[in-house]
């Protein structure tokens, strides 16, 4: 596994690519004459994916000719020892309607572990990123954060205005809150009455979606995010985010990493108690399609 020293030039490298991500999709956001069509599974995709996902392969080749890519749009090619992993607009659905709760997801993953990750809502204004070893942070106006949060120094510390963020401290079921995404994700998957049962265990259940809710948890703002029916490039870039927060990540039956086909992310003290909630049923929980 690299170590920090080895991942900061990455991580810069993955910044940069979600400077050029923004510059695209921003252009066709809202467009009037944005180009849709239908995937064979049914899933929108725009021009400004495309767009995205390409200028992404572009300079990867030119700056990382030997590394491997697994994109959304246009697949695999290279090596997957060091595999740079891209969702090019997570949440294409909010995209083309005008919802600005979209983003572009890049991750680098080495021997299949995440370990740069970077979540990028230009909509929003917001942008989130982290590296092993090296913690989550965010870059947002000071007053949405609070002046006392965070730190501005280490792996944020040549962005200006990033703040470190954490998950939250809440140990207890009746205290979190649950963001579950999709009720049909759910059913299809075979795991309503589980939804409904860990529901009812909660303080409050909402459903934020796509990367926002993933880094509402990594700020400490909710406490539990649970999904199905998504790819590993939904995920990948969000594993080491919520982790570096101090949050966990697994499959909703608990196996490690964005490669199952669901996903189960809290804020660790709740992990456990979750999955005791979410026994397996006979409806397989992994292998769905992507979501966006």
């Amino acid at each position: 596994m690299n170590d920090v020293t080895d991942l900061a030039p990455d991580l810069a490298l993955a910044l940069e690519l979600a400077d050029l991500a923004d510059a695209v999709s921003l252009t066709r956001y809202r467009a009037v004459d944005l180009d849709v069509s239908t995937k064979p599974d049914r899933s929108f995709v725009t021009e400004a994916d495309l767009a995205v996902e390409r200028a992404i392969r572009d300079r990867l080749a030119a700056a990382r000719p030997d590394d491997g890519i697994f994109g959304e749009e246009f697949g695999t090619e290279g090596d997957a020892t060091r595999q740079w992993i891209i969702d090019p607009i997570d949440g294409t659905a909010n995209f083309l309607r005008g919802v600005p709760v979209w983003g572009s997801l890049i991750s680098l993953a080495v021997d299949r572990t995440p370990v740069v990750g970077v979540a990028s809502a230009p909509a929003l204004g917001r942008r989130w990123w982290a590296a092993t070893g090296m913690g989550a942070w965010t870059q947002a106006p000071t007053a949405e954060l609070g002046a006392s949060e965070g730190e501005t120094q280490g792996a944020g510390g040549a962005v200006p205005g990033a703040r470190r963020i954490r998950v939250s401290r809440v140990n207890e079921l009746a205290d979190a809150a649950l963001s579950f995404q999709s009720i049909a994700q759910w059913r299809d998957a075979g795991y309503l009455d589980q939804l409904l049962q860990l529901s009812q265990r909660v303080w409050r259940d909402r459903a934020y979606g796509d990367l926002w809710s993933y880094m509402l948890l990594a700020e400490g703002l909710i406490d539990i995010v649970a999904e199905f029916d998504v790819k590993p490039y939904d995920l990948a870039a969000l594993v080491p985010i919520v982790e570096e927060a101090g949050g966990r990540f697994t499959s909703i039956t608990g196996e490690p990493g964005p490669w199952h086909g669901s996903a189960l992310a809290t804020n660790g003290s709740l992990h456990e108690a979750v999955l005791e909630v979410l026994p397996a049923v006979a409806t397989t929980a992994d292998g769905g399609d992507g979501g966006n």
